[in-house]
């Protein structure tokens, strides 16, 4: 395996350390705020000027200058199909419907993911990455099984977010080809964070902001901090890693949340989430070994050199 694939899948499995923790949290914060657009805004908002602050202190906004058109077209793409819409669905989504099944849709995300990236990236499977796409399926909808789940207005809201996101990670991973992580996670969260602005406006909640209370800003604060780390180690991963292998990762997170409103909440962890969290390990190990495979083949030599051709 190679520095950059081993770099890769390590921030790809912080980024899901981050992401479980981050869902627990935002169930709670967008609760606390009571309104999912403002503290959308503000979160992203948030984090897009931290972003800023680190592309300033880089020396980053040399790169931005030398943008061509086509780069710009990818990264206005990013704000809107990443960085702001999906927000919207997806926290709206989340006032609707519990944090573990808002979890578990956006988990399927790799599944997505993997569909797009076969066709516009040309990511090719083996049977053994197979095998362990449908260990993480089994293990994600066996967290919480599916009693009691149904697609309600919020579910609905949830999975269109996961869908504009899995697309997001197409663009993404093109756009990472020739930019610095810095950039394009500059306009995901700046240019995201502008679109949003709009919409606060257009509903007329902007007032909101100025009567937050102490209490309430601090739920908004720690979410934009998780989600300041989540989107660093993302796209980073995604920058050294395939789509698919970056997105499989995150299916920990689910375990993760589980882990969380158990404890906090005082409820056991059953045996069916334990088995999940069994099934969720194997398939996370056995994508990391069967991409690592898939690796080292590629760079196999071919057994017949080739020859040099000379023109009379």
């Amino acid at each position: 395996m190679t520095p950059t694939l081993r770099t890769g899948i390590l921030l790809a499995l912080s980024t899901a350390a981050i992401s479980g923790v981050s869902n627990f949290v935002a169930k709670i914060s967008v609760t606390v705020v009571k309104n999912a657009t403002v503290f959308t805004f503000l979160k992203n908002a948030i984090v897009g000027v931290l972003i800023i602050g680190l592309v300033v202190l880089f020396v980053k906004w040399k790169e931005l200058r030398e943008l061509k058109r086509v780069d710009w077209y990818k990264l206005v793409a990013i704000a809107v199909v990443g960085g702001s819409v999906p927000f919207l669905l997806f926290f709206n989504g989340l006032t609707q419907t519990t944090a573990v099944h808002a979890s578990l849709i956006h988990k399927t995300l790799f599944v997505w993911v993997a569909i797009l990236a076969w066709f516009s990236l040309k990511e090719r499977f083996t049977y053994w990455h197979g095998i362990a796409i449908a260990l993480l399926l089994g293990g994600t909808f066996a967290l919480g099984g599916l009693n009691g789940f149904h697609f309600g207005k919020g579910e609905w809201m949830v999975l269109g977010a996961t869908l504009l996101w899995a697309v997001e990670n197409i663009i993404a991973k093109k756009a990472l080809a020739n930019l610095s992580t810095l950039t394009v996670v500059a306009a995901r969260m700046f240019l995201g964070s502008i679109v949003l602005l709009g919409v606060v406006i257009a509903q007329g909640k902007l007032s909101v902001v100025s009567v937050l209370t102490f209490d309430q800003w601090g739920w908004v604060i720690l979410p934009s901090l998780l989600l300041f780390g989540y989107v660093l180690t993302w796209y980073s991963a995604l920058k050294r890693a395939p789509a698919t292998l970056v997105a499989s990762l995150l299916v920990p997170a689910t375990f993760i949340t589980a882990l969380l409103s158990g404890t906090f909440r005082k409820v056991p962890i059953t045996g069916q989430q334990w088995l999940s969290g069994a099934l969720v390990i194997a398939g996370v190990v056995l994508f990391i070994w069967a991409s690592r495979r898939a690796a080292r083949t590629a760079v196999q030599p071919n057994a017949q050199p080739a020859t040099t051709r000379h023109d009379a």
